[in-house]
């Protein structure tokens, strides 16, 4: 191909490169995320089936404020997105609500980009800040604390502290022009975001409640009472708009969540029924956990869920914990302890503090059991939990005296439902 066979095919192709992807979510407030689909592992723990969405925001007022970064892995369409709405204004301030690296990654370019940007945090994220980053912290940076506000002319954004929501450092903050709460990571959820970004534009209740869940429950769920203090506080406000850092943005219809936040923050269950959870290693608990379910359905229980500890990731398994009222767990001995999935769950459950729940165990063994002592045992220590009786006792396999344990434990679920 010759020279000129070059600048023809430039010609045809147009000249500019234009990657951003950017939408006006409110007056003045751009969102300038991005999704990313390859990711596999959030935090290198959770799996991601849809991606992750990473959420900032560019407030163009008379000065100019980033509220918060994002990923590394999205840092090139940021840059995009970026350039294209400040078209050639300075960025003025950026607000660092959460120093977690996959919102905070872009900092050191931010500040080589942009002499005279100034960032906003708490003193706690200023001090995280100057750990992750080579940066002059002491003279590119301000703290505020809560009832601190930052006018950009048209805009003012006032400061709430969040405490563990879900680290030490993390505040949101609020617009009274536009009723937009940055909520930081609260009201966040797993999965890319695929051109609609509000959830009223999407089937949620449907498509993403659940993993609205699970992101919940694993990252944030151990803090509830910190969950709760923000809610509190975000009921002062007159909230319009919320925009947080994973998942879809709300304009309307704000109970759909709130309410879950109220619930889950409390560790109130959503649904008054049972999931039963087993470790089976040849199939013969799974056998009785299955009988089980269909002796609660042949009782009138509804929603009833049975999963394998062993396939099911524990993300998806402390999600539904966090769902429901009853939780039963089955589990067979091995190596004279429970079954490792099932320890798992349960030592998850206890690292995310779940609480006022309805249990029950089924243990199976051989020659030794040992899973419902252990289970037990790791059950009481945790707070506000009622043990049922009985703890169904099976021996190898299902048999007859099995089946009449099974039906009394079925009957004693029964009872303690509030249906």
């Amino acid at each position: 191909m010759g020279g000129n066979d070059v600048q023809q095919v430039g010609a045809a192709c147009g000249r500019e490169v234009l990657m951003y992807n950017v939408r006006e979510v409110g007056r003045d407030i751009w969102w300038l995320g991005a999704s990313d689909r390859r990711l596999e592992l959030f935090e290198n723990v959770y799996p991601l089936p849809e991606g992750m969405a990473y959420n900032d925001y560019l407030i163009m007022s008379e000065k100019t404020c980033l509220v918060d970064g994002v990923d590394a892995a999205v840092r090139d369409q940021f840059e995009e997105n970026l350039t294209h709405v400040l078209a050639g204004r300075p960025l003025d301030y950026m607000v660092v609500q959460h120093m977690e690296p996959d919102h905070c990654a872009i900092i050191p370019e931010l500040l080589r980009a942009h002499p005279k940007l100034k960032i906003l945090a708490s003193a706690q994220a200023i001090r995280m800040m100057g750990q992750f980053f080579d940066v002059d912290v002491a003279s590119r940076t301000q703290a505020v604390k809560e009832g601190d506000t930052l006018d950009l002319g048209g805009h003012a954004l006032s400061f709430v502290s969040a405490p563990m929501v879900h680290w030490p450092e993390v505040m949101v903050s609020f617009d009274a022009a536009t009723g937009a709460l940055f909520s930081a990571d609260a009201f966040g959820a797993f999965g890319a975001l695929s051109g609609n970004l509000f959830a009223d534009e999407v089937e949620w209740e449907r498509d993403y409640a659940d993993e609205a869940r699970r992101y919940y429950a694993n990252i944030v769920g151990k803090y509830g009472p910190q969950t709760t203090a923000l809610l509190k506080k975000a009921s002062a406000l007159d909230i319009r708009l919320i925009l947080p850092l994973h998942g879809h943005l709300w304009r309307q219809d704000f109970d759909q969540l709130v309410n879950r936040y109220v619930k889950w923050g409390s560790y109130t269950p959503e649904l008054d029924s049972v999931c039963i959870f087993y470790g089976s290693v040849y199939g013969h608990t799974a056998a009785a956990a299955d009988i089980l379910a269909s002796r609660l359905a042949e009782r009138g229980v509804h929603d009833v869920r049975v999963y394998d500890s062993s396939k099911t990731h524990v993300s998806e398994l402390v999600s539904r914990a966090f769902q429901y009222s009853t939780l039963v767990f089955a589990s067979s001995t091995y190596n004279l302890q429970i079954f490792d999935g099932m320890d798992e769950l349960v030592q998850d459950l206890a690292k995310h503090n779940l609480q006022d729940r309805t249990v029950a165990i089924m243990e199976n063994g051989t020659w030794s059991p040992q899973a419902g002592t252990l289970l037990t045992r790791q059950l009481e220590a945790m707070r506000g939990m009622t043990l049922l009786d009985p703890m169904v006792k099976i021996c190898s396999a299902v048999r007859k005296d099995s089946l009449a344990q099974i039906d009394a434990l079925a009957d004693a679920l029964v009872a303690s439902l509030g249906t």
